[in-house]
């Protein structure tokens, strides 16, 4: 009862506080690669506005609205949300000459309605569709209806705005033409970016470094082209936060190279492929935030990247992909056979791992090179005794497989976890 109050506050304040000040708003949505789009279209955008981003995952019905009034979550503490909504109230009956003139938010899907629910809370500027895979497909039955409720941040962006997806998905390609259209058929704005010739923001000559780690590529819109390098951010998907963020940008005025500016302040996110030195003179490629098909993919083609010295090996480290609903055998499986075309050692970690095992196996990889641990801790602590000099050890699964804590283990410098990894605070280290 008290969530549900503080919910419904929560958001009747927001929507005053969008009313007094009428920031643009442009929202991101999608199964992966949400978090690192925010960051690069925040980066890019405040070059030239006052522009607020989460600063954590707030990207739900607590999350949006605690992002439009800048209040982080008080937790379970009755005086810290009566201090927020004091605070809200304050911002919508008092004029705030610094409050963002642009909001950059993220929309999170658990279950059905959510995307239309935050939309109405507050409706896109911009609207921006990452990419789809059957990530939280288990509350809805089908992909189909996923990327059904995945489209309506399409159709509730407003005839003047802007709709941004990826022109490499097939499945967002589906629901590109839902977009809103006024009383004499004219349709919002759309701007595809990827890596494809007919994408109106798109890369090419795509490689990535690893020494020192940094992806590079050419930023390409219209006719013009400029080399980018992203520092100590790798893979496709950091290329297609990048390429987000050109296509808002430029639908906002900027130039190319105030573009490429903005692009230039991106920093590594924890446990977003973040590259970190481990134990023993190891390298790890922490990516231990969350999972699903396409970022697992995305992932082994940049373990791939990388040549371990003689004797070395690339490992991988990998823990359930959650929320898959029936797809979650055949996903898993598959996994396994992409990671015996890539790396020497699977480790897989808690029960549903066991799929990821089964494809290694089925696709030819050596038994002898597949350990299984029934969790996190167990896996570090083999892999602490048995990684070797030049190891390239990739770790990712879902949040709940909580492989962040298998990197602490590997860590050259553990004390920096807080620093470095995700979920170093509250409830997640007494978990």
């Amino acid at each position: 009862m008290m969530k549900s109050l503080i919910q419904w506050k929560l958001a009747w304040h927001a929507k005053r506080i969008l009313v007094r000040y009428k920031p643009t708003i442009v929202a991101i949505t999608g199964s992966v690669g949400k978090t690192s789009t925010r960051n690069a279209i925040a980066a890019v955008l405040g070059a030239k506005f006052r522009v607020r981003s989460p600063e954590e995952n707030y990207n739900n019905e607590f999350g949006v609205p605690l992002t439009i009034i800048g209040a982080k979550s008080p937790g379970t503490s009755v005086f810290g949300w009566s201090r927020v909504l004091l605070r809200a109230a304050r911002l919508w009956l008092f004029n705030d000459a610094t409050y963002p003139n642009t909001l950059v938010l993220e929309y999170g899907l658990q279950r059905p309605g959510d995307i239309l629910h935050l939309c109405r809370l507050a409706r896109p500027d911009v609207g921006v569709l990452t990419s789809i895979s059957p990530v939280h497909v288990e509350a809805f039955g089908s992909i189909a209806r996923l990327i059904e409720e995945k489209g309506e941040i399409v159709k509730n962006v407003g005839i003047d705005g802007l709709v941004v997806v990826n022109g490499d998905d097939a499945n967002v390609a589906t629901i590109k033409e839902t977009r809103a259209h006024d009383r004499h058929g004219n349709a919002t704005k759309i701007s595809t970016f990827g890596f494809g010739e007919t994408c109106d923001v798109r890369a090419e000559n795509y490689r990535v470094e690893t020494d020192p780690a940094s992806t590079h590529f050419d930023l390409v819109i219209d006719e013009q082209r400029v080399p980018i390098v992203l520092s100590d951010l790798l893979g496709r998907g950091q290329v297609y936060a990048a390429l987000a963020a050109a296509a808002v940008g430029t639908h906002f005025g900027l130039t190319i190279d105030e573009i490429v500016a903005g692009l230039a302040n991106l920093k590594p996110q924890a446990g977003r492929m973040r590259p970190i030195p481990g134990i023993k003179g190891t390298l790890l490629l922490d990516d231990s935030y969350n999972a699903a098909p396409a970022s697992m993919a995305a992932a082994l083609e940049v373990l791939r990247c990388f040549e371990p010295p003689e004797e070395a090996r690339r490992v991988a480290v990998f823990g359930k992909m959650g929320e898959l609903g029936r797809y979650s055998v055949d996903e898993h499986r598959l996994l396994g056979i992409r990671v015996a075309e890539v790396a020497d050692l699977l480790v897989c970690v808690g029960e549903e791992a066991r799929d990821i095992r089964r494809g290694a196996i089925e696709a030819g990889m050596d038994e002898n090179a597949i350990q299984s641990f029934v969790n996190p801790v167990e896996a570090g602590r083999w892999l602490d005794f048995n990684s070797k000099k030049g190891d390239v050890i990739l770790v990712k699964g879902s949040q709940s497989a909580r492989m962040e804590k298998a990197v602490k283990d590997l860590m050259a410098e553990p004390l920096r976890a807080p620093e470095l990894l995700v979920r170093q605070y509250g409830k997640w280290l007494e978990t």
